[in-house]
This record gives structure tokens, C-alpha cells and sequence, in this order.
């Protein structure tokens, strides 16, 4: 059940953002527009709009959210794989099931943990204990 859900929601969600569906959609729209003076402006005229977008937002919101928290949670796991398998700190594999305050506390002190090493970088010796060599304005001629 859940592999037809998702593939309906990634089918859904991709022809949702297809440009054809948009136009798809401004000739309802159009259609729908056009045909007020013959129903008089009516209130059912205007309710078949109102039912009909209403409906299909409803329903659209679950399916984008669906396909959303899939690929988010794919990101996630790329992350965390590329975190394990490099020198990173392991410790931020699953931060995001953390609280919001949590993360923020993680990502302050990589702020500060950039500033640091921003700062170390800046930083050259005022005196350095090895005598520097000059840099050469001119390449050595070879004779």
C-alpha cells in the first residue's frame, strides 16, 4: 500500500509541477469565467469553482508533503552517509530529530567553530622566528 502511495504522490507531484498542468488548469479557469453570464452569476456557478479548487488543494497538500518528507529524508540519509565516511564530526548524523533549539545550539557553534578557524587563517605571526625569504620579482635565468 505504501509503495502505490508513493508512487502515485511522485507521479501526482510531478505532474503538478509540469508546465502543461498549469495551462491545463488557467483554461478551467477561463472556461469557467466564461460561462458566468450564462449561469447568471449564479451561487452554484460560483460554488462549482470554489468546491472544485478547494478539493483538489486539499487533497495536494498531503501528496506534496508525502513526496517532500521522502526526499528530505533521502537528503538526510546522503548527508549522514557523507558524514560517516568522511573526517566530519559524527556527531551531527540525526540532528534533525533533534528540537528546534537543539539545532540551533549545533549551528551556532559552527558559526563559531567557522569564526575560529576564519580568525587562525587571518592571523599571520608579527615576528616569525624563521627568517623569511624574499619573493622574487624576476624568474632565474637559466644560462
Amino acid at each position: 500500500m505504501q509503495k502505490l502511495f508513493a508512487k502515485a504522490a511522485n507521479a501526482v507531484a510531478h505532474a503538478a509541477g509540469h508546465p502543461a498542468t498549469f495551462i491545463l488548469c488557467c483554461l478551467i479557469v477561463a472556461v469557467w469565467a466564461a460561462t458566468g453570464p450564462l449561469a447568471g452569476y449564479s451561487d452554484t456557478w460560483q460554488l462549482i469553482i470554489n468546491t472544485g479548487t478547494t478539493i483538489i488543494t486539499f487533497l495536494m497538500v498531503f501528496l506534496i508533503q508525502n513526496t517532500q518528507n521522502r526526499d528530505g529524508g533521502a537528503v538526510q540519509a546522503k548527508l549522514d552517509e557523507l558524514i560517516r565516511a568522511s573526517r566530519s564530526e559524527n556527531t551531527f548524523i540525526g540532528i534533525e530529530h533533534l528540537t528546534e533549539e537543539e539545532v540551533e545550539e549545533f549551528r551556532k557553534k559552527c558559526e563559531n567553530a567557522a569564526v575560529a578557524v576564519e580568525g587562525k587563517e587571518r592571523k599571520v605571526p608579527s615576528r616569525s622566528k624563521h627568517k623569511r625569504t624574499p619573493k622574487r620579482t624576476k624568474p632565474r635565468q637559466v644560462a
